[in-house]
C-alpha cells in the first residue's frame, strides 16, 4: 500500500471513530438525559445536543487557526481526542457520584464538545493535506463520517438497552484510541508559522468559501434534524424502540457512507456543480417526502434514497473547500466549514424541534427539505458565473 493511501486510511479511521463515539448517544438520548438528571421530553434532549454543538461553533475556528499558525496538526488532534475522552468519561461517572444536576451535565458537554471538534476538524484537514485528488480525499472523509454515523446509531441503540450510560463509556474508550492512532500518521501541514490572527483572516481573503460553507450548513442542518426530530418522529409515528430508531438512521447512513468514496472520485472527473446542486435539490425533496409517509416501510425506503443522494453531494462540497482554499490556509478553511456545519446542526434540531412541536412533523420535514432545495437554486448562478464547479486539476499521485 502506498504511503498516501495508507495515511488516507488511517486518517479516515480517526474521523470514523470520532463520529462513531458521537452518534452512539443519539438513539437512546431520552433515557440518557433522564439518567443525567433531566426528563425524557424533547427540550432536555435539545439542550444536551445544543451544548455540544455550541462548543463546536465557538472552538472549531480556534483549533484550525492554531494548527495553521503553528504548522502542526497531529499534536492538536491528540489533545482534542484525549480531552474528549475525558469529557465523556466524567459524564458517564456523574450518576454514580450523585452529581448529576443537568446544569453540570451541560457544562461538561461544552467542555467535551470543545475538545472533540478539534480532533474531528483537524483530521479532515490532514486529509486535505494529502495528494491524490481532493474529491478522493474528501470521499475518504465522507465514508468515514457516514460509516461512523451509520454504525453508531444501531450500536448506540443496543448499548442503551444495556444501560443508558453505556454509550458514554464506549465513547470514552474510542476517543482515547483516536489519540493513539493519529500518532501513526505523518504530519504534512504546510510549514511556515503565522499569527493566529493572520490564519483567521483566511475567510475574509477567500469570499468564495461562503458557497461550500452555505451548503455545509444546510446539509448538517438535516443531520441535526434527523438526530433529534427524526428519531422522535420514528418513535411517535411508528412506535419504534431506541434500537429500532437506530436502525432507521442506519438505513440513511449505510448508503451515505458506502458511496462517499466513489462519489467523491466522480466529482474529480465531472466537477462539483452536478453533485452539489442537483444532489442537494433531490436530497431536499426526498426529506420532505419522508414526513408525509404513513408506513414505516416507506419511511425506511425514503431514508435509503436520501442516503444515496447525500453521498452524491457531501464529498463534493468538502472537496470544493479544498479547491478554493490555499495550501497554508486549509486548517482554518476546513474549520470554517465545520463551524458553519455545526451552526447548521444546531439549527436543525432547534428549528426542527420548534416547528414539529408547534405545527407537527410533516411541516418540519417540509421546511428542512425545502431549505436544501432553496440553497441549490440560489447558488446555481454563482457556480456558473465563477466556474466553481469546473473539473478540478488533480495533484500528483492521483492514482493513489
Amino acid at each position: 500500500m502506498s504511503s498516501t493511501r495508507r495515511e488516507r486510511v488511517l486518517l479516515a479511521a480517526v474521523i470514523y471513530v470520532v463520529l462513531l463515539a458521537q452518534v452512539l448517544l443519539y438513539p437512546g438520548l431520552g433515557r440518557l438525559v433522564a439518567t443525567l438528571g433531566a426528563t425524557t421530553d424533547l427540550q432536555p434532549r435539545m439542550w444536551f445536543l445544543g451544548a455540544e454543538f455550541a462548543a463546536f461553533i465557538l472552538f472549531v475556528g480556534i483549533w484550525g487557526a492554531v494548527s495553521d499558525a503553528t504548522g502542526r496538526r497531529v499534536p492538536w488532534i491528540v489533545v482534542g481526542a484525549l480531552g474528549g475522552a475525558l469529557g465523556y468519561g466524567v459524564l458517564a461517572l456523574l450518576p454514580r457520584l450523585s452529581l448529576a444536576s443537568f446544569e453540570t451535565v451541560l457544562i461538561l458537554r461544552v467542555v467535551q464538545g470543545a475538545a472533540t471538534i478539534g480532533a474531528f476538524s483537524l483530521a479532515i484537514t490532514m486529509l486535505m493535506d494529502l495528494d491524490g485528488g481532493h474529491g478522493r480525499n474528501m470521499g475518504a472523509a465522507g465514508i468515514a463520517i457516514g460509516l461512523g454515523t451509520a454504525m453508531g446509531a444501531p450500536i448506540g441503540g443496543q448499548l442503551t438497552e444495556l444501560s443508558p450510560v453505556a454509550p458514554l463509556y464506549a465513547a470514552t474508550v474510542l476517543l482515547a484510541a483516536v489519540g493513539l492512532l493519529v500518532t501513526l500518521v505523518e504530519d504534512r501541514a504546510p510549514q511556515g508559522r503565522r499569527s493566529t490572527r493572520e490564519a483567521l483572516a483566511t475567510i475574509r481573503r477567500t469570499p468564495t468559501l461562503s458557497i461550500p460553507y452555505a451548503f455545509g450548513m444546510i446539509d448538517r442542518m438535516t443531520a441535526g434534524f434527523f438526530a433529534l426530530v427524526g428519531v422522535a418522529y420514528f418513535e411517535s409515528a411508528f412506535d419504534l424502540s431506541p434500537g429500532e430508531s437506530g436502525i432507521m438512521l442506519a438505513l440513511f447512513f449505510a448508503p451515505f457512507a458506502l458511496l462517499q468514496y466513489p462519489m467523491g472520485a466522480l466529482s474529480d472527473r465531472i466537477g462539483r456543480t452536478i453533485p452539489i446542486v442537483v444532489g442537494s435539490s433531490l436530497y431536499g425533496l426526498g426529506i420532505a417526502a419522508i414526513g408525509l409517509v404513513e408506513r414505516v416501510e416507506f419511511a425506511g425506503a425514503g431514508m435509503v434514497v436520501i442516503g444515496v443522494l447525500g453521498a452524491l453531494l457531501a464529498p463534493a462540497t468538502m472537496a470544493l473547500v479544498t479547491d478554493v482554499a490555499s495550501d497554508i490556509d486549509r486548517g482554518t478553511a476546513m474549520a470554517g466549514f465545520n463551524l458553519f456545519g455545526s451552526v447548521g446542526f444546531f439549527a436543525g434540531f432547534l428549528l426542527g424541534g420548534t416547528i414539529a412541536g408547534a405545527y407537527g412533523y410533516p411541516l418540519a420535514f417540509f421546511v428542512v427539505g425545502g431549505l436544501e432545495v432553496l440553497i441549490a437554486i440560489v447558488t446555481l448562478p454563482a457556480f456558473l458565473r465563477l466556474g466553481l464547479g469546473d473539473v478540478p486539476t488533480v495533484t500528483a499521485g492521483s492514482s493513489d
